[in-house]
């Protein structure tokens, strides 16, 4: 009773019964959680009983959800012409009451970034991730800006970048997003990048190299290089270089190269065991799609695990990850061929 009391939840009678300051609110997909207006802060779990609910069914006859301009949702009874915040369904809750997961294996391929990051307070940190505006690093991006962390979405297109900026701030008003202009294919802009984030003059925890091109087309960039392995590999490659120094004073920090289970259908040595610089970036003759794409992912890896070997003595940790197979987001944009199969995949596929 004693720390019931000093929590503030001494006063309630009931187990349901919200304390003193609290405030029970919806998310837009039906997920309940709680705000504390004398904390300022929110939490998916009841004060008092420790549940997680959501709500059951759809809204009653009459009524439509919104949100209004700081992200938040509200409710209009469109009958007896008013609005209101408070969900008419919270009379009708479900309690959820999830399986406890196994010390084995803590998240699935189920498991939503949201979901892994529930509960963390990241505040103060500040993440870099490349090709941010859509996809995987959209999602990415959103789920740690919405606990707390300073994101910078590096991308291409920074028109394409300041809207997804805004898409996060639709959920969270108070999210600290920005966006900056990084071209990976050119690496006049990857240097340009490091210097204006460095006049920053802030940290990095966490710079997470997800941008990709898949099935492109042969070409060559400003640099020489084929298009693929430069923005698949080397662009980051140099961005990792130039963002060293910051990393290392910035520990404990982390560098997470997303690759993918494809480089282990490649090789990048000759016939003799010894590195074949040209498959890395081959003439038109010798390309190949996929099998570019394949290997710059090996190459990911590579640079991952020795990047790892000569940094964590310094706290500087680097992992690379295997999204998953088949993810449905646009990478497979530059071929019809690729976005059919990708199109014919998509029921049994995980989806942003």
């Amino acid at each position: 009773m004693a720390a019931l009391k000093y929590a503030g939840l001494e006063d309630t009678d009931s187990e349901e019964e919200l304390p003193p300051g609290w405030e029970e609110r919806t998310t837009k997909d039906g997920w309940v959680y709680y705000a504390n207006h004398l904390e300022e802060k929110t939490q998916w779990e009841h004060p008092k009983s420790g549940k997680r609910k959501r709500v059951a069914g759809g809204l009653p006859y009459g009524w439509e959800q919104e949100t209004d301009e700081n992200g938040q949702v509200y409710f209009v009874d469109h009958i007896n012409k008013r609005t209101t915040y408070l969900d008419p369904r919270l009379a009708f809750t479900v309690e959820d009451n999830p399986v406890k997961p196994t010390t084995r294996q803590k998240y699935d391929g189920n498991s939503t970034a949201m979901e892994i990051l529930q509960g963390r307070d990241l505040s103060g940190r500040v993440v870099i991730i490349t090709g941010a505006n859509s996809g995987i690093g959209f999602e990415t991006a959103k789920s740690l800006a919405l606990h707390g962390a300073y994101v910078i979405l590096a991308c291409r297109n920074v028109s394409r970048g300041n809207e997804a900026v805004q898409r996060i701030l639709v959920e969270w008003h108070k999210a600290k997003v920005e966006a900056m202009t990084l071209d990976l294919a050119s690496l006049q802009s990857v240097q340009h990048f490091a210097e204006t984030f460095k006049s920053k003059n802030v940290p990095l925890h966490i710079l997470i190299c997800n941008a990709a091109v898949f099935g492109a087309p042969w070409c060559l960039t400003e640099d020489g290089l084929e298009s693929t392995f430069q923005v698949n590999h080397l662009g980051h490659f140099y961005l990792v270089q130039l963002l060293e120094d910051v990393l290392r004073r910035s520990s404990p920090a982390r560098v997470v190269m997303v690759s993918s289970e494809s480089h282990r259908f490649t090789e990048i040595k000759d016939s003799s065991g010894k590195l074949d610089f040209s498959l890395l970036s081959p003439s038109k003759k010798e390309y190949w799609a996929m099998l570019a794409y394949n290997r710059s992912k090996l190459c990911n890896i590579l640079f991952s695990n020795e990047l790892n070997r000569r940094l964590s003595p310094h706290g500087v940790t680097s992992n690379a990850v295997h999204p998953g197979n088949m993810i449905y987001s646009s990478i497979h944009r530059n071929w019809w061929v690729y976005t059919l199969l990708f199109t014919l995949a998509r029921p049994f596929t995980k989806s942003m």
